[in-house]
């Protein structure tokens, strides 16, 4: 295993600017340059917790492991965890970490994955460390410790795996094994210098009649443990009631740490963290905000926002979940697993060992990272310096074509669109339809099962939403827009590229996923880019999306064929990573093809060959082709042919 470690070294050698550590009040590199942090956790992979994995009444992470152990035996469980934890953390999810800008990692561990009893070591929890170590080695990334869950529990939570006792402070023996722990951890990384720092305690909460003074005193114990064996590795500090109360952890005892604290649900303004400030220039000791996230892109922006202008690193809580919108990554839960869920909330019958196995060894295999989902806009949130500037498409959008109503711009608030409620200050409040992307955006999983996936709702007075189009095609169109409504009185407002098309009342379509299509005739509309912005005048509506149908006179100069206006041609998701769904609309029935070509023309896929159906017509395309083998990543066109009209899209394929 050192032989590994070895070889590790010695590309810090090559790539690392040294160990992390304090000077002058900030977190410098080896050569003393200030590093500000930008990290993601890696919460639930070592530690599992109830509501990343959807399980109800949440559960500790023991409470999680005998519900599986029942349904699966003990052999079973302990091949589906190999398994959970192969896929929740792979290379690849480094490479992707890498790649999306950040420069740390901060991993959640349980004490037992390195000593479940006092004298005894497990190796898993150093392995696990040291293949993170071969992963970041090439990106110079620096991996955070974190004791998420400490001998006997820190706090009466789940998240301790504590059983409702925080008995870490109130029994015998939990302090030495923490103790004993941060010793052995310290040795054995002691020359890691992609190790950037030991976060000693995540989260602690002292019971009644235990006071902040024995916090300090543990803190000191176990620095002066690990001082015995290492005295490179930075060490962070988090106060008392979840990393916010730094009573009696002031003056500082080490010249190499670093106070931690945590923020969730609650306004982002500089008087929210001036007195960590304020403690921070009394002992020029640096500040890390080692845990923030579980909220909107915007209020990830604005934190974002706040630390850097004040010279603090963070740490964006976490980077995958199951089927979340504030995590990059979300895994699919599939019918089979759902049904697991639904029987742990007592509604449903104990499933077989087999029917039990199959389900939950497939969401493991969802959470391999190619086969999660992505979030837009999470990551621009926090990485992208103009997302509170400019807004920038979500995806390629088309004229002639159709855009979902979900597929806004990128950007903050007031930037890519207006929302009423877009930030979670205490009240839970912002997308209350709880799907698809992370905005103040009203966005719920449609209604109707012909109908594209999710609408927009909950649309409010003065709500707005935009939509850069880059890819247009001069002529003129009708404007088809797909609204429902339950009750009367719903209007908004269209404009493209400034100009005025109209207010609109929406009538009342006898449901809230019975769509109708109101249409804008004979616009009339350039090659240039444009966009289109829809405001809302008064509530009471849904939207599902718009379509640019070509009108009987479309065209530059004739020579292209011309193709019935109700045949609009589209695909959702465009770009997509494992399914996309092409449709059209046939004002009748006649031959058709549709198929799919790589870049060089070549045909890919024969979708459909035959009579069309009146109406919409839908065709999944899975990335394989006519050969039954998956494709690789890139961009395709797909064609649809008639005996009177060809029409050509683009969409693009991402692994």
């Amino acid at each position: 295993m050192r032989i590994i470690i070895g070889s590790i070294f010695l590309l810090n050698i090559l790539f690392s600017q040294g160990f992390l550590h304090v000077e002058n009040g900030n977190i410098v590199d080896g050569e003393g340059s200030p590093v500000i942090l930008k990290g993601l956790g890696l919460g639930g992979w070592l530690v599992p917790e109830g509501y990343m994995l959807n399980i109800p009444g949440y559960g500790s992470p023991t409470e999680i492991e005998n519900k599986i152990e029942a349904l699966l035996g003990a052999d079973l469980a302990a091949e589906f965890w190999v398994l959970y934890h192969e896929n929740y953390v792979a290379q690849a999810d480094i490479d992707q970490i890498a790649e999306w800008g950040f420069n740390s990692i901060r991993i959640p561990f349980h004490y037992k994955q390195f000593s479940p009893l006092p004298g005894e070591v497990n190796q898993f929890g150093y392995d696990i460390i040291d293949s993170l170590l071969s992963w970041c080695a090439p990106y110079n990334m620096h991996i955070i410790l974190d004791m998420h869950c400490a001998p006997g529990g820190q706090n009466n939570g789940e998240i301790s795996d504590s059983d409702g006792v925080a008995r870490l402070w109130l029994e015998d023996g939990y302090k030495e094994h923490t103790i004993e722990i941060w010793h052995s951890i310290a040795e054995y990384y002691a020359d890691e210098t992609l190790i950037g720092g030991y976060d000693l305690i995540n989260e602690p909460v002292l019971p009644d009649g235990i006071s902040s003074e024995d916090l300090r005193e543990l803190y000191i114990d176990i620095t002066n443990s690990i001082r015995e064996v290492d005295t490179n590795h930075l060490l962070f500090i988090e106060g008392n009631w979840y990393g916010t109360d730094f009573t009696s952890l002031t003056p500082p005892w080490d010249d190499n740490m670093s106070y931690s604290f945590h923020k969730y649900w609650n306004d982002v303004t500089q008087g929210t963290i001036q007195y960590l400030i304020n403690m921070s220039n009394t002992y020029n000791i640096p500040l890390w905000l080692g845990e923030t996230g579980e909220n909107s892109n915007h209020w990830g922006y604005e934190v974002m926002q706040l630390c850097e202008s004040n010279d603090i690193g963070w740490n964006w809580w976490t980077h995958k979940k199951l089927e979340k919108i504030t995590s990059p990554l979300s895994a699919i839960i599939t019918p089979q697993y759902q049904d697991i869920l639904d029987y742990w909330n007592g509604n449903g019958s104990e499933p077989s060992t087999e029917y039990a196995q199959a389900a939950l060894f497939g969401m493991a295999i969802n959470l391999a990272i190619e086969n999660c989902e992505s979030r837009p806009g999470v990551i621009p949130a926090l990485m992208d310096s103009t997302y509170g500037e400019s807004p920038v498409p979500v995806t390629a959008h088309s004229i002639p074509g159709t855009i979902a109503a979900v597929d806004y711009d990128i950007g903050a608030r007031n930037v890519a669109y207006t929302d009423v409620d877009y930030m979670n200050t205490g009240n839970g409040g912002y997308n209350w339809g709880w799907s698809y992307r992370n905005d103040g955006v009203d966005i719920e999983a449609n209604g109707d099962e012909n109908g594209l996936p999710y609408n927009v709702g909950w649309t409010a007075v003065g709500e707005w939403i935009g939509y850069t189009i880059e890819d247009v095609t001069a002529g003129t169109y009708d404007l088809l827009v797909r609204v429902s409504s339950n009750v009367d009185g719903g209007i908004f407002f269209l404009e493209l590229n400034g100009t005025n098309l109209g207010v609109f009342s929406v009538p009342h379509t006898g449901g809230w996923w019975a769509w109708e299509t109101m249409t804008i005739p004979d616009v009339i509309i350039g090659d240039e880019p444009q966009y289109l912005k829809l405001m809302t005048v008064q509530e009471g509506y849904n939207i599902e999306g718009f379509t640019f149908s070509e009108t009987a006179n479309s065209g530059d100069d004739g020579s292209e064929e011309l193709i019935p206006k109700s045949f609009t041609l589209g695909n959702y998701p465009n770009p997509f990573n494992s399914q996309t769904t092409i449709f059209y609309d046939a004002p009748l029935t006649t031959d058709v093809n549709l198929s799919i070509y790589d870049i060089n023309g070549v045909q890919v896929k024969r979708l459909y060959s035959g009579l069309s159906s009146i109406g919409e017509n839908k065709f999944i395309w899975n990335g394989v082709n006519d050969l039954g083998m998956l494709v690789s990543s890139g961009v395709y066109f797909y064609r649809l042919e008639g005996n009177d009209f060809v029409r050509t899209r683009k969409m693009v394929l991402v692994k």
